[in-house]
């Protein structure tokens, strides 16, 4: 089938944001007295917010209210200051994404990372491209794998969710596609791997960002 429109997620699909996001939260760790851990193990802990992030990252003994609010907040301001310094498109994208526009395929963008970051991070790494929406985590609206931002970017974009491709690296966006009824295509560069994204709905798998336009 033919698709009209791609919805991305962010961090390990447009963008190898790891190293920044370990970096961020290891500051925050050590200061917090708390063992740091080694950037290959964010790649468990991404995909579910800065909340999600802070319980993962700190030690059992240590995930209450108060430890887990005062690790989200500093991982932010620690974020804020660093979110440009090791973070990267992944070899392909930006042709990807070119190709996609040119074939006159509308895009957007859809993470559980802030909104105000997922928005300046785009902008940053990947100017020049037109989406429809770049939307991260916002008050009052479910994070992924709810679809309830999947269906609102189909409704801004004028198309049914059937018409639209959602790619992602992790099992919460493939049941974040099939939950919204759009055709969940994972990929294989990202941090998770074949097996969470098979267990979790995905209709395909791909190794390279050009295999995508296959479906367009």
């Amino acid at each position: 089938m033919t698709y009209r429109a791609a919805i991305f997620d962010l961090d390990g699909t447009l963008l190898d944001t790891l190293d920044d996001l370990a970096d961020a939260v290891n500051a925050v760790l050590r200061r917090m007295g708390c063992p740091t851990h080694p950037a290959a193990s964010y790649k468990h802990f991404i995909g579910r917010g800065f909340t999600v992030l802070a319980e993962r990252a700190l030690p059992p003994q240590k995930r209450d209210a108060g430890r887990i609010a005062e690790c989200v907040a500093g991982s932010k301001t620690e974020y804020a200051a660093r979110w440009k310094e090791r973070t990267h498109p992944y070899d392909g994208v930006p042709a990807l994404l070119d190709e996609l526009a040119r074939r006159g395929g509308k895009m957007a963008v859809l993470s559980n990372k802030p909104h105000e970051f997922t928005q300046a991070i785009v902008a940053h790494f990947l100017p020049g491209r037109r989406f429809e929406a770049v939307f991260g985590g916002r008050e009052g609206v479910p994070a992924k794998p709810d679809p309830a931002a999947v269906l609102e970017i189909a409704r801004l974009m004028g198309l049914p969710p059937q018409a639209i491709l959602y790619a992602g690296d992790s099992g919460t966006d493939m049941q974040t596609a099939r939950r919204a009824g759009m055709f969940a295509a994972g990929v294989l560069w990202g941090f998770r791997d074949r097996e969470e994204l098979l267990a979790d709905g995905a209709q395909a798998l791909v190794g390279r960002p050009a295999e995508l336009l296959a479906w367009f």
